[in-house]
């Protein structure tokens, strides 16, 4: 049996404190934040790792939140790259270029071989925007799988 190409840059236990990570954060803010990791671009695909991200975004519901305050950061690992994706809600008030200085700061740890830190670190950058911005109402529910999405 071939080892999953995942486990070369995280273990389960990286995981889990990603998933634990999301859970913690989103307690303070009405937005949800899911991450995916792919491990292969789909064999016949031609999209772009945008659209790949966006394909994504749709297939999970990060679209479907109450107040469009889903984040999707999505990893394809055979490329070795990834993609920051918000929904409109939260792009009508942070300007884009927020998103690539988070993007800097995750690729810079990756680089050095920290895959987990630089996901967790986004996390944390993602929630802080989004605590800011969307803090927790007292009637929010969990609306997206605090799980990390593995395909």
């Amino acid at each position: 049996m071939q080892k999953r190409l995942i486990y070369n840059y995280l273990s389960d236990d990286d995981l889990l404190r990603i998933s634990n990570k999301i859970k913690k954060k989103e307690k303070s803010t009405a937005g949800e934040i899911c991450v995916s990791i792919k491990e292969k671009k789909p064999i016949f695909s031609f999209s772009s790792l945008e659209n790949l991200a966006k394909e994504e975004f749709y297939k999970l519901g990060v679209d479907k939140t109450r107040d469009k305050t889903g984040i999707l950061i999505f990893i394809l690992l055979e490329k070795k790259q990834f993609y920051i994706l918000a929904d409109k809600g939260i792009n009508e008030i942070v300007p884009k270029n927020t998103w690539d200085d988070i993007k800097e700061k995750m690729q810079l740890m990756f680089r050095q071989g920290n895959f987990c830190k630089g996901i967790l670190n986004g996390i944390d950058e993602v929630a802080a925007l989004l605590t800011k911005h969307f803090p927790i109402k007292p009637n929010d529910v969990n609306e997206l799988s605090n799980q990390v999405i593995l395909d």
